[in-house]
Formats: structure tokens, sequence, C-alpha cells
């Protein structure tokens, strides 16, 4: 039912996998005139213009996914998505600006340079550049059903990959199947970004925690074959989530082994990737700090803040 789409982005995880069915399509690509000519030709190959789509839904509020929204909004379909994909989508500036500031403090008291710190997000600002503000037509929860032709697509919320994360499932061919996103790959173990807490004053969500969580929810469903948002469909979900959910646990107890004492966050990072370019960093320290979250959670570490307000951590 769906088609793949392969359409180049300016991101490491390149390309992203953009969805077709009728006049409905699923995380349009990136802002750039090489995906719109990608998007736009394989429209062309279904005698479609850009004009014809009438709505376009969005996983998550990562720039690869939704860049082009607006510019088939702009041109009368529909866009729909989460509520907190919403919120991020339309305003994108604004939320980078946020997790800009959450993190240059919340990175330097985890042990990171202010030097270093600020060169991580020299490369943050350029994501602007690949996506247009888009205002959502529709928000959708968990459980609302969305139509493509005859086919029911229901929403359906997954945690941990990004802020207001969906995945789509609908029957095709007696198989059960679903759009997820980034939130499995065949190829790739996906990292959960850290995300600044919901309100200023609020905690910053574990998203490491609950992406395991979230994975086994939908291991449990018993999907026949999962569309991701990068890379090869995956045709046994079930054998990949528990691969993804091993090279999980395999990581937590090496970053368990790296607590030694009073330990910082970028020093986990630096033992398990050693010196990172500034524009892996952010990646780097979502994930030692994710997989400190689940030691932390599991009672196996605690967390400490000393008088200079640097968080370390060490064996419970």
């Amino acid at each position: 039912m769906f088609e793949r789409h392969p359409v180049p982005t300016p991101f490491p995880v390149d390309p992203v996998n953009v969805y077709v069915a009728g006049r409905t399509i699923v995380d349009p690509g990136p802002a750039t005139d090489e995906a719109w000519s990608i998007v736009t030709s394989a429209l062309g190959a279904r005698g479609l213009e850009p004009a014809d789509v009438e709505q376009v839904l969005v996983t998550h509020p990562h720039p690869d996914h939704f860049g082009l929204a607006r510019r088939f909004r702009d041109r009368g379909a529909r866009v729909l998505a989460s509520e907190a994909t919403a919120a991020i989508i339309a305003a994108y500036d604004d939320r980078l600006e946020y997790e800009r500031r959450y993190f240059r403090e919340a990175f330097h008291r985890h042990g990171l340079s202010e030097s270093l710190v600020e060169r991580v997000f020299e490369f943050t600002a350029a994501l602007s550049r690949y996506v247009s503000d888009c205002p959502v037509d529709r928000l959708l929860a968990d459980g609302d059903v969305v139509d493509v032709g005859s086919t029911a697509l229901t929403a359906g919320e997954v945690t941990g990959h990004a802020p207001g994360e969906l995945c789509f499932s609908y029957e095709h061919d007696d198989q059960r199947r679903a759009i997820v996103g980034d939130h499995v790959l065949a190829e790739i173990t996906p990292n959960p970004l850290l995300q600044p807490p919901e309100e200023p004053e609020g905690d910053r969500p574990r998203v490491l925690p609950a992406f395991n969580e979230s994975l086994e929810r939908l291991r449990d469903r018993g999907f026949d074959r999962l569309l991701p948002g990068h890379g090869p469909l995956v045709d046994r979900p079930e054998k990949r989530i528990d691969e993804l959910l091993a090279a999980h646990e395999e990581r937590t107890a090496t970053v368990n082994a790296l607590v030694s004492g009073s330990t910082t966050a970028a020093e986990v990072m630096d033992g398990l990737f050693g010196d990172l370019p500034p524009q892996e960093v952010f990646s780097g320290m979502s994930e030692a700090i994710g997989h400190l979250d689940v030691l932390e959670e599991r009672g196996l570490i605690g967390r400490r803040t000393n008088g200079a307000n640097r968080i370390t951590y060490e064996p419970a």
C-alpha cells in the first residue's frame, strides 16, 4: 500500500524514507530542493501534482522528517501530527533556542568544557535551514484513526526517540503493519536523543528507560512488518526489537563498568567513543546520559551534585 521513497538528507543518518499512498504522504523529508524534486517526481509517477496531496502525516518533529510539510500545506494539504510535535514544528527556532539554553548549562554540569559546549551548539543552529515552520491542522492522539483511501490508519503513541512520536498501524495483504518513524530501524540502533523538560522548571525526561519500555510494548503488538524512517523494511519485527533491546543492555553494562568513583557523563562518553567531533557530541552525550539514567533507575548507581554544581555518578 505505502511505497517507500528514500530521500537524501544533510544528516549522518542519510537518507530518510518518505512514504506515499494515494494522496497521503507520511514524513515528507527535509526542506531542501533536492528532497522536493524527488518527492514531487514520485508523485508525478502516480499522475499527481503537489497540490493533489490531501494530507501529510508527521511521525515526529525532526527536520529530516517534517521539513517539507509546509510546502505541501501551502498547496492545500492538511498536516496531521501529535500535540507535542505540533508545538515544535509550528515554531522550530523557538524550540532550538530552548534546547540550546537548557543543554548549554546541563552539558557543562555533566562535565563538558564551556568551549566544547559552544561548538556543539554552533552545529545545531544549522538545523533550521532544513525546515519551514508549519501549523498542524489536526492533532492526533493515541488511538485516533486516519483514513487513507479505504484503509484506516491508527495512530499509536511511542516514546523515547523524540517528543510526540507516533506510529501508524494498518492492515494490508492480511498483514499487520506499522509506519514507525525512527523508533525501529533495520540496520541502525536508534539513539534516543536527550530532551529538555516539557516545562522550564520541570524534570528532564528519562528518554532511554522510556524507549526500552516503548520497544517492548511495540514488540508485543505482533506486527508482521514495520516501515521505518531510514533503511530497509523490517520483516521480522519481534526479532529486530529483541536485537535492539539486547544492544541497549550490552551498552548499559559497558557504561556501568565505566562508572568508577565519581564519574561525569562526559567521562563516560569519552570512555565509549573517544574524541568525538563537535557535531556528534550531542548524540554521544545522549547515549551516555541515557544509559546512566537506566542504571540509576535500577539502583545500580547514584547521582551526586557537588559544590561547583557538577553532576557525577558513582556505584550505589
